[in-house]
């Protein structure tokens, strides 16, 4: 019989694996309090977003995308987190469940995985400006969690800042939604219709392997009932 110990982070790392096999990746977690929002008996909350590249490709065959009916992807995040949920012994949480809504932004922050970025927009040192969030996981055992990662903003030059073409996204300013849409919808926006100028052009976006279609399907859905030039 081995005696070999196991790393205290083997769990983490098994659950971070098996995530892959749902075609998700944990973005962050951490170790809830009482006034973090999280279920009364969670030790850990994991954060759940999209495993990019391979993502986009296994959600096009899913049913959810292929049956026509609204809300596809959060259809198949429910499908999707909730099997692994069951199969880690935790609760699956989606940013649509409410209200009351679950604080995700809040969570995100409490990763220490997840930064403000110039922009106002949460940022991660692998998804960069492309974070999302499809669900996250309560597990009622305190798992050894990796040291946070940075933001990768520190060292970066900021070109998000700068990007949008009509400052709906720029520094020291709420989200401007209204001026957003309204461009998007103009003969001027069709470029932002494949893809958001600003998140784009984040260096450590443009490393991460998303699809372009994925982000033209965010934006038709960002658009919803709207009529564009």
């Amino acid at each position: 019989m081995s005696t070999a110990r196991r790393s205290p982070l083997t769990e983490f790392h098994r659950i971070d694996s098996l995530a892959h096999r749902y075609a998700l990746a944990v973005t962050g977690a951490f170790h809830p309090g009482k006034d973090d929002g999280a279920p009364a008996d969670c030790r850990t909350l994991l954060l759940l977003g999209p495993d990019e590249p391979r993502f986009w490709p296994v959600f096009r065959k899913a049913p959810e995308y292929l049956d026509g009916s609204p809300d596809p992807l959060d259809r198949w995040s429910t499908r999707q987190a909730g099997a692994l949920a069951t199969k880690i012994g935790g609760t699956a949480i989606f940013p649509s469940d409410g209200p009351p809504w679950p604080p995700f932004i809040a969570w995100a922050l409490a990763t220490q995985s997840c930064h403000i970025s110039p922009v106002g927009l949460l940022v991660h040192d692998k998804a960069g400006l492309f974070l999302s969030f499809r669900a996250a996981i309560a597990l009622p055992v305190q798992l050894e969690l990796p040291a946070p990662a940075p933001s990768p903003c520190t060292s970066c030059p900021a070109p998000c800042a700068t990007a949008c073409p009509v400052g709906a996204l720029s520094p020291g300013q709420d989200y401007d939604v209204a001026a957003c849409m309204a461009h998007v919808c103009s003969a001027k926006g069709r470029e932002c219709r494949q893809g958001c100028l600003v998140r784009c052009i984040c260096p450590v976006s443009q490393q991460f392997g998303r699809d372009p279609g994925q982000s033209a399907f965010h934006m038709t859905a960002f658009l919803k009932g709207q009529t564009c030039a």
